[in-house]
């Protein structure tokens, strides 16, 4: 694609490049900022590459998160990747840098890049990163090609979601010939506190199933407190009430210091245009949104039991 080539030329052109990525990361996020960050090192080892932002302790054995001043964007080229919304940057400064390239795999939000990659049928931001480094012959290490196959594993769900293809497949099987070491990274995203196997029987305990076919799980700061886990921790749990028959929709809504935040998931109708409504947004099958306080959750189930109904009343015609 001429869009490869457009991405490695802009690099080419900056000494110094820095790459962004969202608020609260995933492992996609971490993953495709530092595999990307690495991949630039190793192919161009006389700029100045960074990563920056927040980083998410659960992908924290990938490596670490920059921190650079403001004086190192002027000249400078950003790449804001996993973002379809610049409101979600976590570092804002990309908006000094002289150029931005954005590479993201969302339904897009809004348009913030000079230069733009967006592939809403890849399941992950770091399979795009692969495609870009494979197609301009870039060189890949094995650091690069662990980052990278942990950000799509876990936006896959480890290859169950509906967005994976055979091409998702083919990425995975080429990044272990790098030496990905699958076990060592299975058994980082696997294990778990005793704090958090305790917080998941709270969950299972005190979810709320409406009558058209919703669930969910409102949990408080209080709450977060006195499991002593962390609000990622918290968060990561949604899918623990996945799996029950006859609810296709599924959310947890979770209060931060700052903000009450939604985390929603479905198996069946597109719930991304529902998260718009609350401030939100992402893909069709998972999305976030935010309340601006708990008052509004009685709206927001209202609307999600909407959402279901007309679900399933259109899959019974």
């Amino acid at each position: 694609m001429a869009i490869y080539e457009q991405i490695l030329n802009k690099i080419k052109e900056y000494n110094v490049i820095i790459i962004h990525g969202h608020v609260r990361p995933d492992g996609d996020c971490i993953g495709s900022q530092l595999g990307l960050r690495e991949a630039l090192r190793l192919n161009f080892p006389d700029k100045k590459v960074y990563a920056v932002g927040e980083m998410s302790n659960y992908v924290s054995f990938l490596g670490k998160i920059d921190e650079v001043s403001d004086d190192l964007y002027n000249n400078a080229l950003a790449i804001c990747v996993d973002c379809g919304n610049s409101e979600r940057l976590s570092d804002q400064r990309f908006k000094l840098a002289k150029e931005v390239i954005k590479i993201d795999h969302h339904i897009p939000v809004d348009s913030y890049g000079d230069l733009e990659l967006v592939e809403e049928e890849k399941p992950a931001c770091a399979q795009i990163i692969y495609e870009i480094l494979e197609n301009n012959n870039l060189k890949i290490n094995k650091e690069t090609a662990t980052c990278l196959y942990t950000g799509i594993v876990t936006d896959t769900g480890r290859f169950r979601f509906d967005s994976v293809t055979s091409e998702t497949f083919v990425v995975a099987a080429k990044l272990l010939n790098y030496g990905v070491n699958i076990v060592e990274i299975d058994n980082y995203l696997s294990v778990e506190t005793l704090d958090v196997i305790k917080f998941k029987g709270y969950v299972l305990s005190h979810f709320k199933l409406t009558r058209e076919g919703f669930a969910y799980i409102k949990i408080t700061k209080e709450i977060v407190e006195k499991y002593n886990i962390s609000y990622e921790d918290a968060a990561n749990q949604v899918n623990l009430i996945s799996t029950i028959p006859g609810y296709p929709v599924w959310s947890l809504v979770i209060e931060y210091p700052t903000e009450i935040r939604i985390r929603l998931r479905s198996r069946g109708p597109d719930v991304d245009k529902l998260a718009n409504l609350y401030h939100g947004g992402g893909h069709a099958k998972a999305s976030g949104a935010k309340l601006s306080s708990w008052d509004e959750l009685k709206q927001f189930i209202k609307d999600a039991n909407n959402l279901v109904k007309n679900y399933k009343k259109e899959n019974l015609e």
